[in-house]
């Protein structure tokens, strides 16, 4: 139990680590960025900036999915990268379909792997509705001559 406790604390906080570096970088982009964001027109900015932050999560999102599948392949626990895939993406979404599950020995990681998927999606869903709420700020500041 201790084993899949640590060993399942690791992989969450690797992803929460690749997800702050990675919003980090995207929020280096938007304040270069920032400058064009102020300048009219902004609600086809505004699609832009969505996109590219969806972009970002479901890149995010991926890798994380993909960090534990690996993780989960290496432990032999499946015996194809593919069903190690699966497993984690239906874990990672909280979907849980139930129909591949892990061994008795590893089943505390589905339940990690579940958070880890749920904070990470609470997580970046937080992160982008602060950075257009931002960038909207800004807009606002341009029009009225407040500046960014």
């Amino acid at each position: 139990m201790l084993i899949q406790i640590a060993f399942g604390s690791v992989l969450v906080l690797t992803s929460i680590l690749i997800a702050g570096v990675s919003y980090w970088a995207m929020e280096a982009a938007l304040v270069r960025l920032r400058p064009w964001l102020a300048r009219r027109p902004h609600p086809p900015k505004l699609v832009f900036v969505l996109c590219m932050t969806a972009v970002w999560v479901l890149a995010q999102m991926t890798l994380g999915v993909w960090i534990w599948a690996l993780a989960l392949r290496g432990l032999h626990i499946f015996a194809t990268l593919e069903e190690a895939v699966y497993f984690a993406l239906v874990a990672f979404t909280t979907l849980g379909f139930g129909d591949v599950l892990l061994p008795m020995e590893w089943r505390l990681l589905a339940g990690m792997a579940a958070t880890n998927g749920l904070l990470n999606i609470g997580l970046t869903t937080a992160l982008m509705l602060d950075s257009l709420r931002a960038i909207r700020a800004g807009q606002q500041g341009a029009l009225t001559g407040a500046g960014p």
